[in-house]
Protein backbone atom coordinates (compact mmCIF):
# COMPACT_ATOMS: atom_id res chain seq x y z
CA UNK A 1 0.00 0.00 0.00
CA UNK A 2 1.49 3.47 -0.96
CA UNK A 3 1.57 6.49 0.76
CA UNK A 4 -1.57 7.82 -1.37
CA UNK A 5 -3.82 4.94 -0.43
CA UNK A 6 -3.81 5.28 3.38
CA UNK A 7 -4.47 8.94 2.98
CA UNK A 8 -7.75 7.98 0.86
CA UNK A 9 -8.54 5.39 2.75
CA UNK A 10 -8.43 7.71 6.07
CA UNK A 11 -9.99 10.35 4.36
CA UNK A 12 -12.77 8.19 3.29
CA UNK A 13 -13.56 7.24 6.95
CA UNK A 14 -13.75 10.74 7.78
CA UNK A 15 -16.32 11.07 5.71
CA UNK A 16 -18.10 7.99 6.94
CA UNK A 17 -17.78 9.14 10.41
CA UNK A 18 -19.27 12.66 9.78
CA UNK A 19 -22.23 11.19 7.26
CA UNK A 20 -23.20 8.68 10.45
CA UNK A 21 -23.05 11.18 12.86
CA UNK A 22 -25.03 13.53 10.68
CA UNK A 23 -27.76 10.92 10.13
CA UNK A 24 -27.32 9.89 13.99
CA UNK A 25 -28.47 13.37 15.05
CA UNK A 26 -31.71 13.44 13.07
CA UNK A 27 -32.29 10.30 15.83
CA UNK A 28 -34.42 8.27 13.24
CA UNK A 29 -35.11 4.44 14.16
CA UNK A 30 -33.12 1.65 12.18
CA UNK A 31 -36.58 0.96 9.89
CA UNK A 32 -36.51 4.70 8.63
CA UNK A 33 -33.16 4.57 8.32
CA UNK A 34 -33.10 1.09 6.25
CA UNK A 35 -35.48 2.63 4.41
CA UNK A 36 -33.83 5.80 3.36
CA UNK A 37 -30.88 3.89 2.18
CA UNK A 38 -33.02 1.45 0.35
CA UNK A 39 -34.46 4.25 -1.56
CA UNK A 40 -30.83 6.02 -2.08
CA UNK A 41 -29.96 2.73 -3.42
CA UNK A 42 -32.93 2.49 -5.74
CA UNK A 43 -32.16 5.85 -7.29
CA UNK A 44 -28.39 5.35 -7.66
CA UNK A 45 -29.29 1.98 -9.30
CA UNK A 46 -31.57 3.33 -11.48
CA UNK A 47 -29.82 6.53 -12.79
CA UNK A 48 -26.82 3.73 -12.99
CA UNK A 49 -29.36 1.60 -15.58
CA UNK A 50 -30.53 4.59 -17.42
CA UNK A 51 -26.86 5.92 -18.05
CA UNK A 52 -26.05 2.00 -19.32
CA UNK A 53 -29.33 2.26 -21.67
CA UNK A 54 -27.96 5.48 -23.53
CA UNK A 55 -24.46 4.05 -23.60
CA UNK A 56 -23.16 7.51 -21.45
CA UNK A 57 -19.33 6.72 -20.91
CA UNK A 58 -17.15 8.67 -18.79
CA UNK A 59 -14.31 11.05 -20.27
CA UNK A 60 -10.55 10.00 -20.73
Amino acid sequence: MNDGMIISIVAMLGWLILAASALASFKLGWGKMAQLALVWLAIFVGLFVIADLFGAKLPG
